[in-house]
Parts: structure tokens; C-alpha cells; sequence
């Protein structure tokens, strides 16, 4: 692949990292100026854990709100599940620490733990596939990560290819 088709988290050693972690997956530079930031928030330890599809996605729509509340320094873009169930790409307007991300996710998740009441935007109107939520199993997975503690994770590269 070239330079602008390369997928950098393809050069991530998956077996090196150690959920759950916030760990910087990027900064851009945009044509004004402004800086757009990408995170790693990874839930569970990849290639020995993923989140079922409708705990996942009641996060996705509890986290889209909770991170806004607690991520006062930087703007929040999205909040995009992989495709691996394993954690969210956090895109930001801005650089914050990871730090500061690292302790907006918990609280974030904090929230979701403790979430009482309906799930926002969860009709068929305001999502695509609104039947597949599981509240219990959202706040069941989100205390689960915060037992386990987060950290800010560096970046572990595999070695170029020879």
C-alpha cells in the first residue's frame, strides 16, 4: 500500500498493548490550522475479548453524550466503534493530553455504568438498527472496564516488513 492508503492502526502490535488504555492514534493537521486528534480507546484486551454488538452499541449512544460532558477542553467529532469490538476511535477538534482523555472516558463510562432511564436516540427515527441495544449488558461491560483500571498506552509498533 502506499503512503496515503497505509491504515497506521494495521502497525499496531495487537499483542503487545494491554487493555484497557487511551492511547494517541494521531494528529492532523487541517488546511486552516486546525488540529484534529484521534484516539485509541480500547475496552477490552484485543484477540481475547470483544463487547457483543448491542452492549456496544448502547455505549456508542451513551458515550456520544457522556464524553461531550467531560471532555471540556477539546471538542468531540465522533465517537466510532471498530469494527473489532474492542474499544472506539475518539476523533477530537483540538489536543488534549491523553491524560485528560484518559480520565474524560472514565467518567464517561462512569455514566454509562450507572445509566438509568432510556437510551438516547434509540428508536427507529434516530437509529438503524435500534432493536440491537442491551442496557444491562452496556453498564455491565463499562463497570467492568473501570474495575480493571485504565492507563495511557504507548504505541507499540511491529517492525517493518522486510
Amino acid at each position: 500500500m502506499g503512503p496515503r492508503t497505509r491504515v497506521a492502526s494495521f502497525d499496531l502490535d495487537h499483542t503487545a498493548v494491554r487493555a484497557p488504555y487511551v492511547r494517541a492514534a494521531g494528529r492532523f493537521l487541517g488546511p486552516r490550522g486546525d488540529v484534529v486528534s484521534k484516539f485509541d480507546l480500547r475496552l477490552v484486551q484485543p484477540n481475547e475479548q470483544e463487547i457483543p454488538t448491542a452492549p456496544l452499541h448502547t455505549i456508542e449512544h451513551l458515550l456520544a453524550g457522556y464524553l461531550r460532558d467531560h471532555l471540556d477542553d477539546a471538542t468531540l467529532i465522533d465517537a466510532s466503534p471498530m469494527g473489532c469490538r474492542t474499544g472506539f476511535y475518539l476523533t477530537v477538534l483540538g489536543e488534549p493530553a491523553e491524560e485528560r482523555v484518559l480520565q474524560a472516558a472514565a467518567a464517561a463510562l462512569a455514566g454509562v455504568r450507572d445509566h438509568d432511564g432510556p437510551i438516547p436516540g434509540c428508536d427507529p427515527r434516530r437509529c438503524g438498527n435500534w432493536r440491537d441495544h442491551s442496557l444491562p449488558g452496556a453498564r455491565a461491560w463499562a463497570g467492568d472496564v473501570l474495575a480493571r483500571g485504565f492507563i495511557v498506552q504507548a504505541t507499540v509498533e511491529l517492525p517493518p516488513e522486510a
